[in-house]
């Protein structure tokens, strides 16, 4: 799965967009408030690992994860 993180601007969230390995988009979501798209995506059980990976992220960069 890949996680890419996008800086939003003063009217726009940052936002969070996960991918699978085929790059095809799972979820869509606002940087502070994951845990909605989360269960739904069916990662509910993994959010606190996701929520690290996501904080220690840089902007801009797709960074692959193995969860």
């Amino acid at each position: 799965m890949y996680l890419l993180k996008i800086k939003g601007t003063a009217k726009i969230p940052d936002y969070v967009q996960m991918r699978d390995d085929k790059f095809n988009l799972i979820a869509y979501f606002r940087a502070d408030r994951p845990e909605k798209a989360l269960a739904k995506a069916g990662y509910a059980d993994k959010e606190e690992q996701i929520l690290k990976i996501i904080n220690e992220m840089p902007f801009g960069k797709i960074q692959k994860i193995d969860i």
